[in-house]
């Protein structure tokens, strides 16, 4: 059976939290990070794999590149939606029950995506894939929230962004790697042994850590009100459109890279993958620096750091595109900072966000997760309507950077975060939400 976990930061849980800045956790909580990373993957393996294939999948469903991306769209709704239902059930039901639910329907739907017959269909399915994997990504940041705080919270999240990374730099290459031996087809089906292979982790490996005591089962209604509350915390909120703009920048880079890479640039489609993954070792470096930065800086400064200096890269890069500069080492460069900057922003946000409202660390893990998926969701065939090339993809990353860093400065000049780069904790939920 697996262990449970009294109340966060009990000496009695299966992961001894840091105390203040950071320490590296080991024994069980080392195995748990090894877990919960394995299974945050499936969603970046979900979105990721199948891009090389996408010129494919457009000449073999006879339909357009902007049709073709809608998928990818498609994916992002199911996640950002999926997360809205999941993070209330994981609050009611703990956070096994739901995780295994929703990588069940992700296997599922990835065996479907073998058989699908048009683009609109296969949209339908990738949408159902999104919402399998929104349980991954909700129950992680929770279980994250049910054990740790504040800057211990932000330098776990860094840590499990590196396993979290593999993801992002594996499935490009690993889905043009299944290209050579099949079809864009056999993405899915490669997709489908995955998921199978990570539901076996979920209800195996994965320990309960929320007990029955401090569940909630306001039903619907307390659902409702709980939602109402969060969206009353001006800070929270804040800190919530900082997270989802953030990766609208890194969305746009996902969904345009393969049409920019390939077709304006002439990259092959393992190249395209081998080259995308090196964006994502700038990411899970960023992810990597903040954790050390945790020691000095708190998670606002860097927050705060990271988005400025991502703008200023957004300029860089949109500056190079339209000028034809420097070909495709020109737009690579200022867009592997951007993704760096991403990485630095991606662990503190959500961080300091989820801090305010430990209670409903489920519902508030699903709006920030609803959100940051949301805003990707848009922004994503934005590339598309603008153009599919290197310029519309720097347009829609600098509006992301420039109006992530736009909201913290509102959010900082509100004075709710403390002087030490903390957030004054919430006092409103526990009014709201039904017990």
């Amino acid at each position: 059976m697996a262990s449970t976990v009294p109340t966060p930061y009990s000496q009695a849980d299966p992961v001894e939290p840091f105390e203040g800045s950071a320490r590296p956790v080991e024994g069980p909580g080392l195995k748990l990070i090894l877990v919960l990373g394995s299974l945050i993957a499936l969603g970046p393996l979900t979105i990721d794999m199948y891009l090389p294939g996408l010129p494919a999948i457009e000449a073999d469903l006879r339909t357009s590149s902007s049709a073709v991306q809608l998928t990818l769209t498609g994916t992002l709704l199911g996640l950002a939606v999926g997360q809205l239902f999941v993070g209330p059930l994981s609050d009611a039901f703990g956070r096994r029950r739901p995780l295994i639910a929703g990588t069940a329907l992700h296997v599922v739907a990835s065996v479907l995506c073998l058989v699908a017959p048009n683009v609109a269909v296969l949209g339908g399915l990738r949408v159902a894939q999104g919402a399998g994997a929104a349980a991954a990504s909700v129950v992680t940041l929770a279980v994250v929230r049910d054990l740790f705080d504040g800057r211990a919270a932000a330098h776990l999240l860094s840590r499990l962004m590196l396993v979290l990374g593999v993801g992002p730099i594996l499935a490009p290459s690993l889905g043009g790697a299944v290209l050579r031996f099949a079809s864009w087809r056999g993405v899915f089906g490669v997709l489908a042994l995955m998921g199978a292979a990570l539901l076996a982790v979920a209800v195996t490996s994965l320990p309960e850590t929320l007990p029955a005591e401090r569940r909630r089962h306001g039903g619907l209604g307390g659902t409702v009100r709980t939602f109402r509350a969060l969206g009353r915390d001006s800070t929270f909120v804040g800190l919530v459109l900082v997270t989802g703009l953030s990766m609208a920048a890194l969305f746009a880079y996902v969904s345009g890279s393969s049409f920019v890479l390939q077709e304006q640039y002439g990259l092959s489609e393992q190249a395209f993958g081998i080259v995308f993954g090196l964006g994502s070792v700038g990411l899970i470096g960023g992810t990597q620096l903040s954790a050390r930065l945790l020691r000095r800086w708190e998670p606002q400064q860097i927050l705060l750091g990271a988005l400025v200096a991502g703008t200023a890269a957004s300029v860089v890069l949109l500056a190079m595109a339209v000028a034809d500069l420097g070909g495709l080492v020109g737009i690579l460069v200022p867009l592997w900072v951007v993704l760096a900057c991403a990485g630095l922003a991606m662990p503190n946000a959500p961080a300091l966000a989820l801090s305010r409202h430990g209670e409903v660390a489920g519902t508030a893990a699903a709006l920030l997760g609803a959100v940051r998926f949301g805003i990707g969701a848009i922004a994503a065939p934005f590339v598309g309507l603008l153009g599919n090339d290197s310029i519309a993809m720097a347009v829609v990353v600098l509006a992301s950077t420039a109006l992530a860093t736009t909201v913290l400065l509102m959010v900082v000049r509100s004075g709710t975060l403390d002087e030490h780069g903390g957030v004054a904790p919430a006092d409103s939920i526990e009014m709201a939400v039904v017990d």
